[in-house]
């Protein structure tokens, strides 16, 4: 897909991190961004700042998320891209035992559903949101509609203690990815997912300077945290590459996580 001012994209989770730094990539290419988050403040500043489009959305609502739409097309008309980045994450193990009293406790349910509401089903409502938009468009000269770009984690495949809702909610995501990528084969849309490892975003930075610092020399090479414009950079290979579809790509640096 040529990237220009022709192009309307979303991105979710656009204030800050990731999808910021995605949303400053497509807007440099011309393209109109609609960034949808729940960060007020942070939001309108980047979409100043790149001459886009804020919009308060909770991706774990159908109203919400259908007027941010409606506000995004009207303004930039139907999106051919969108990248999702919208998510969150707790640390709470299965069952454990209190040190202190020998109480045993599971993890509360309505925790684990709060973190598969939202990474999960909520990557899922906007893209079939989303894709059902493209399918109205007239395709473009190699037959493409749209591409979708959505995030899961390196925890897909190697959680640590604590993360079995992060991780099921972001394996989720990466299971959905081929059976998504078929769905809609046959209206040009391509769908990818990239799964990050450490990186350097808003969760890290209150982080004290020395846990930043083991947690960069884990990564094999480069020792270091990842930048939010690697990422976004994956991203655009993603979505100008008319030839990728239906990939989960790690982006780690080679790390494999280990159980804590």
């Amino acid at each position: 897909m040529k990237l220009d001012s022709s192009i309307s994209a979303v991105v979710t989770g656009g204030a800050s991190g990731l999808g910021a730094a995605t949303a400053r990539a497509l807007a440099a290419r011309g393209v109109k961004v609609a960034i949808f988050d729940l960060q007020a403040g942070k939001g309108e500043a980047l979409a100043a700042e790149i001459g886009g489009l804020f919009c308060e959305v909770n991706v774990t609502s159908d109203e919400s998320v259908d007027a941010g739409f409606a506000k995004a097309r009207a303004a930039h008309r139907q999106e051919r891209v969108l990248v999702n980045c919208a998510g969150t994450g707790n640390a709470i193990k299965t069952a454990s035992r209190s040190k202190e009293d020998g109480s045993i406790k599971h993890f509360p349910l309505d925790a684990f559903n709060f973190i598969i509401q939202i990474n999960l089903i909520g990557t899922f409502r906007m893209i079939a949101k989303s894709a059902a938009g493209m399918m109205t468009l007239e395709p473009l000269e190699d037959g493409e509609r749209g591409a979708i770009v959505n995030t899961a984690s390196v925890a897909a495949e190697d959680g640590q203690i604590g993360q079995a809702a992060y991780s099921a909610s972001k394996g989720g995501v990466v299971g959905m990815t081929l059976p998504i990528a078929r769905d809609l084969m046959g209206e040009g849309i391509r769908v990818n997912t990239i799964l990050p490892g450490i990186f350097d975003t808003p969760l890290l930075a209150g982080l004290p300077e020395k846990v930043r610092e083991a947690l960069a020399a884990s990564v094999p090479f480069p020792k270091k945290l990842g930048n939010p414009a690697e990422y976004a950079h994956l991203a655009m290979t993603m979505i100008e590459n008319g030839y990728f579809n239906g990939e989960d790509v790690r982006l780690d640096g080679a790390i494999r996580m280990a159980p804590r």
